[in-house]
């Protein structure tokens, strides 16, 4: 790793620096590397979804950027990743993802023409400003690594491609324009907004077009499930070995971190590994306590696939192998809740049904605990009392996004039908948060959530998850034997 420092006005920016040498040390003796690749698995998928784009708006240009670099510290940034509505129309994988892309389809006559602007590789023939390969420290590719070549990405995702630098002259045309705003300022500066309803509609679209997986995401998100449930199983052989050590979250968290390094892009999400009273704290992600022996771990977490689809999972897992009696019965009520929340899975029902249900049975439960919870229905008309101990819904949609289509219009998600395609999760929960002096002592500082994931199918819904240990009993063995 280089250690001095560069100032930010040399790192890059698609600046070459020196700029001005003709011939150097790195003028050729290159040897033709060029790859010859197939199209990607996704890239038809990828094809249809721009062809509904390109029907939703006729005579218009759609511009999509991926989005670039953003900087973590001084000279270094955070790990690239693109927009999810670019990665959706053009299914980009993660290790060829290339900052600053832009994604345009061009109005014509018939339909749209489709051209991606993106970074070619960085030239090895020198000369007057093609120094960038070993200059330029943000996107020189001796500083951070082949990228593909025009023609290379054209074969790859079947679109035609061109050079970034293109992009000014080729949105010069004065043509009706929705642009994916706050991604890329070059665009936006190029673009101003016609009209922000014009550009928020784009965004509302792009959301919702992600709401109906076809086959390919949904093999993609089966694969990120099964990724993360060997992640779990990681998790669960060093839950001893964590308790050993001053803040074992974190070494829960590199645990299963770990696993989402090796089988896909990374994290779909920051790694929720919370014990004891920390899983009372929904998205606890500072992993910095201890695992104790008889506290509750809850592991919330997802890998996301080189596709960038992610999963999320969540068990709560007793540390030791057996939950307490009280733990048990807070377990057990979750699992009640969610099984019935589940049941609820079909096309046609309501996307609020399978919530209702869960919460039906955390209110019945609650109540019978003596906590008068009242009706679950109340929360139509304001927070239900149970509320103070659930928080939040019970799922969510998942995809690119572990809270995917969240600029969808709430007639087509919140307030919308299930049907098949639509991938969700199921994950009600119960937080006793240790100073409420509403619960009894035994029941303070005890959380637990259970979330697995879902594809709703012609015939009802299908546990993406289903491998994974999740009744109480099924829970102790396997955290007992992996001990």
């Amino acid at each position: 790793m280089q250690t001095q420092a560069v100032p930010r006005s040399e790192r890059g920016h698609g600046t070459n620096r020196p700029a001005d040498d003709p011939v150097g040390p790195f003028t050729g003796g290159w040897a033709d590397t060029r790859l010859s690749l197939p199209l990607a698995p996704g890239a038809r998928f990828a094809e249809a979804r721009r062809r509904a784009v390109s029907d939703r708006f006729p005579g218009e240009r759609i511009v999509v950027p991926s989005g670039g670099l953003k900087v973590r510290s001084n000279d270094f940034d955070y790990p690239f990743r693109p927009h999810s509505a670019f990665v959706h129309l053009t299914a980009e994988q993660g290790p060829w993802a290339v900052p600053d892309s832009v994604l345009v389809l061009e109005p014509t006559g018939t339909g749209h023409a489709v051209t991606l602007f993106t970074r070619p590789r960085s030239p090895r023939d020198g000369g007057r400003g093609r120094t960038e390969f070993h200059s330029d420290r943000r996107y020189g590719e001796f500083w951070v690594g082949r990228r593909r070549t025009l023609s290379e990405t054209s074969d790859v995702l079947g679109v035609t491609t061109a050079a970034r630098e293109d992009l000014e002259r080729s949105l010069g045309k004065n043509v009706p324009t929705r642009v994916l705003r706050g991604e890329d300022a070059l665009v936006d500066a190029l673009l101003p907004a016609a009209s922000a309803e014009a550009d928020a509609e784009l965004a509302t679209f792009l959301s919702e077009l992600r709401l109906v997986k076809d086959e390919w995401e949904v093999e993609q998100l089966r694969a990120a499930v099964d990724s993360t449930i060997a992640g779990f199983h990681d998790v669960a052989g060093e839950l001893s070995r964590a308790t050993r050590l001053a803040r074992g979250e974190r070494w829960i968290e590199g645990t299963f971190n770990r696993r989402a390094r090796l089988d896909g892009h990374g994290l779909g999400f920051e790694t929720i590994a919370a014990a004891g009273a920390h899983a009372c704290v929904l998205h606890w992600m500072r992993n910095d306590g201890p695992v104790r022996d008889g506290d509750l771990l809850l592991l919330d977490a997802g890998v996301e696939g080189d596709s960038f689809h992610t999963a999320d999972l969540t068990r709560t897992l007793p540390v030791s192998g057996r939950f307490t009696d009280t733990q048990r019965r807070v377990y057990d009520l979750v699992h009640a809740a969610q099984s019935a929340g589940a049941a609820a899975l079909r096309p046609g029902a309501r996307y609020c049904d399978f919530h209702d249900a869960a919460m039906r049975v955390i209110a019945e439960g609650l109540d019978a605990w003596g906590l008068s919870p009242g009706p679950a229905g109340a929360a139509k008309d304001g927070p239900a009392p149970y509320s103070r101990y659930t928080v939040c819904g019970t799922g969510h949609m998942l995809g690119l996004d572990c809270h995917d289509c969240a600029a969808a219009r709430r007639h087509t998600y919140l307030d919308g039908v299930l049907e098949a395609g639509h991938v969700l999760t199921v994950e009600p929960g119960l937080y006793f948060q240790p100073d409420d002096l509403t619960v009894p002592e035994e029941l303070r500082g005890i959380g637990v959530r259970i979330e697995d994931d879902f594809v709703i199918t012609a015939e009802g819904a299908e546990c993406l998850s289903s491998a994974l240990p999740r009744g109480a009993d099924d829970v102790e063995e396997w955290v007992s034997s992996s001990r």
